[in-house]
């Protein structure tokens, strides 16, 4: 039988006593203090994250026992008193049996990764209409050697933009293609000169490489080719491969890869964009992934200040 979560993380009050599951994201190794021997693991849920505090006796073999037989990914049992430290909460314990690793088939993955607040089929409805819309020939026979693929859908609908940053959650990907989408069908109606139609390829196409970049198990984590390569080249991997399948024309081929490759301007490529289509999707997807970071910041923000200071905005009001 899985244990199932009692309570999420951002409900959790100081003083409650926590008995709980959660997924470890990372861990702090051991070190002494006063009475003995401690480490420290950052646990969390679908809704946010924790430290859990072991205060451990001045027995180091124990302790380090402990400590090793938990790794990041795994799903734990623990229990502890929420105490507040610095403003922030945490969850503390002195026994050794108030915290194990469960087996596979003890919980539901699915508990621990955040999710889209909108709803996952209608966001693919609203996509299947843009690409519905696009009249250019090739351009749409492209998106649909993906989008007609079951398997592809399937994956693509569920998947994360990121691991922290923007979308970092369960149809993240969509939510955050569907809006680059809606941005660039807005800024050529007030731009009509632009291309719609290689424009919308552009915006479907340029996180194509998050699909081979991230994971999904109990967290969202980064793939050996997402390390070592990064989503810009696997998503222009991707998408050449099956245009020159289709023997999309030189030209067309040219454009949707330098969108691909400039959508993060100088901070994924080193090329910039080149032409207007490009150039929108590059602000669009820049808009998006900072809006949905800042407000993020905001909304998880534990202070009474009026303002935090952050290393990607500088100071962020919180009024």
């Amino acid at each position: 039988m899985q244990t199932k979560k009692k309570t999420l993380i951002e409900n959790l009050k100081v003083n409650e006593i926590v008995d709980d599951i959660f997924v470890v994201k990372f861990k702090k190794p051991v070190e002494q203090y006063k009475n003995g021997f401690k480490f420290e693991l950052r646990l969390a849920d679908s809704s946010g994250e924790i430290m859990y505090k072991f205060w451990g006796p001045n027995n180091e073999p124990l302790v380090q026992g402990l400590y090793d037989s938990i790794k990041d990914g795994d799903v734990v049992y623990a229990q502890g008193r929420m105490n507040e430290w610095n403003e922030r909460l945490e969850i503390s314990s002195n026994n050794d049996y108030d915290i194990h690793v469960l087996k596979e088939e003890d919980y539901d993955p699915k508990e621990f990764i955040r999710k889209s607040e909108k709803s996952i089929p209608q966001m693919m409805e609203q996509l299947n209409h843009y690409i519905d819309s696009i009249q250019d020939a090739e351009i749409k026979r492209l998106i649909n050697y993906f989008f007609k693929n079951e398997s592809f859908v399937s994956k693509f609908r569920h998947w994360p933009a990121a691991m922290y940053i923007h979308h970092a959650w369960i149809g993240g990907l969509l939510e955050h293609t569907l809006n680059v989408l809606k941005t660039c069908d807005f800024i050529q109606k007030n731009h009509f000169k632009l291309n719609r139609d290689l424009l919308f390829a552009g915006a479907i196409f340029h996180d194509f490489g998050k699909l081979k970049e991230f994971e999904i198990s109990t967290t969202i984590k980064v793939t050996n080719e997402g390390m070592m390569i990064g989503h810009v080249m696997l998503g222009l991997d991707m998408v050449n491969a099956a245009m020159e399948e289709l023997n999309i024309k030189d030209e067309l081929r040219l454009k949707i890869r330098h969108m691909i490759l400039t959508h993060m301007g100088e901070y994924g490529s080193n090329k910039t964009p080149s032409f207007p289509e490009a150039l929108a999707v590059y602000y669009a997807d820049k808009m998006d992934g900072d809006l949905d970071h800042m407000q993020d910041l905001m909304k998880n923000a534990k202070t009474d200040d009026d303002y935090i200071y952050t290393k990607h905005y500088g100071n962020v009001y919180l009024k």
